[in-house]
């Protein structure tokens, strides 16, 4: 059995969730970095990673580390590589992406012209052939240059893992479905919680929230660009892992996640998306302004990513829009929220400093990720038989 280090992107600011989600997966994590987190896997690893990870960009299967300040260098390092170990005879290969942060390479286009160049003549050399056709399955290879240091990696996963497969349509500005499970799985909630997204969209956040209460696998229902690599994982892998992930979920579970939006074609729009990811009588949508926001219980979560002002003429709005976020929190008896917003403000207009606050890149963006506690329920008392 042979063991791969895997490399996981995420978004910066939130390594340890899912630093954490790789370990309940089963798998050693060997480094944690800036915005990705590197562990052991064998080729069944690779699968389930895909499958089962909630808050990851993509897997990549990590090729090499090595250090190059000239192209020549880069060119040599790369070619000395075994990339036959990977890439078969009629392998579609190419360096789909490359990108520089404080090195002597910064150039994307130079450097990905010169590694596919070296290793067309490390496989001309190995398979003993002077054209390859590249008519089989695909093999896009991934750099990253930091302090000259290249960290490079096979791209196991394809389209995103943030594209589940049940966003048909989205609102404005939506949160990606990875960046949502990412915050959700930092909030203390659980699916016998409450849970409402005032400014719900596209219904990221609820479905999110129903899927990880349903125990459903995000990577499920769609299809990986590695399942074709027939030389690297077994297919009976991915039939292990879809079985697993069938026998895991839980469709007859009891929640009440609820999703508002003023927009009465947007929450049209979140209850299709809903019943695309399989959890649409898991959610409540409603058209609602975030000024009648009620709820008779305790304790229970407001997890959302209101308007922050992207437009010049929205940020008019802004003041307005926090105070009645603000009150509307108020009224609620011992409930917690949590809010993604650039919006620097944010505080100072919703009346309170959050109890915590973290600062998380979403893309270029800075955002905060404010978080208002409220008190923990009493435990239950366990009934005496």
């Amino acid at each position: 059995m042979k063991i791969f280090e895997l490399i996981a992107p995420c978004h910066f600011g939130l390594e340890a969730v899912l630093k954490r989600e790789i370990q309940d997966l089963g798998y050693e994590i060997s480094e944690v970095e800036d915005g990705k987190v590197t562990f052991y896997g064998d080729a069944e690893a690779i699968v389930r990673a895909n499958i089962f990870l909630r808050t990851t960009e993509r897997i990549l299967l990590k090729v090499a580390k090595i250090k190059a300040t000239t192209f020549e260098e880069l060119f040599d390092k790369t070619k000395a590589l075994p990339w036959e170990d990977f890439i078969p005879v009629n392998g579609k290969f190419w360096v789909a992406k490359a990108n520089s942060v404080k090195s002597k390479l910064f150039s994307p286009s130079d450097i990905q012209s010169i590694m596919k160049k070296a290793m067309v003549e490390r496989l001309k050399s190995v398979y003993h052939v002077e054209w390859f056709e590249e008519d089989g399955a695909s093999y896009p290879v991934r750099v990253s240059f930091m302090k000259d240091m290249a960290t490079i990696g096979i791209d196991t996963t394809g389209l995103s893992l943030h594209k589940r497969g049940y966003r048909q349509l989205t609102s404005k500005a939506p949160i990606t479905e990875t960046l949502a499970a990412a915050l959700l799985m930092l909030t203390p909630w659980n699916k016998d919680r409450i849970l409402v997204d005032p400014f719900c969209g596209s219904g990221t956040f609820p479905i999110e929230a129903a899927m990880i209460a349903a125990n459903i696998a995000p990577g499920m229902n769609r299809s990986f660009l590695s399942e074709d690599w027939k030389n690297i994982i077994s297919r009976k892998h991915w039939y292990n892992a879809h079985d697993e992930a069938r026998d895991l979920m839980r469709l007859d579970v009891e929640t009440d996640i609820q999703g508002y939006d003023l927009d009465g074609e947007i929450v049209k729009a979140a209850r299709e998306n809903a019943r695309c990811a399989g959890v649409e009588k898991l959610i409540h949508f409603q058209q609602r302004d975030v000024k009648d926001l009620n709820h008779p219980k305790k304790y229970g979560f407001i997890v959302t990513n209101p308007p922050y002002g992207e437009r010049i003429e929205e940020k008019a709005n802004l003041p307005q829009l926090y105070t009645t976020i603000g009150e509307s929190f108020q009224r609620l008896d011992s409930w917690s929220m949590y809010l993604i917003t650039a919006y620097q403000d944010a505080e100072r207009y919703i009346g309170r400093n959050a109890d915590k606050n973290r600062k998380i890149y979403n893309g270029m963006m800075k955002t905060y990720f404010y978080q208002f506690l409220g008190p923990k329920p009493p435990r239950k008392k366990k009934s005496l038989e």
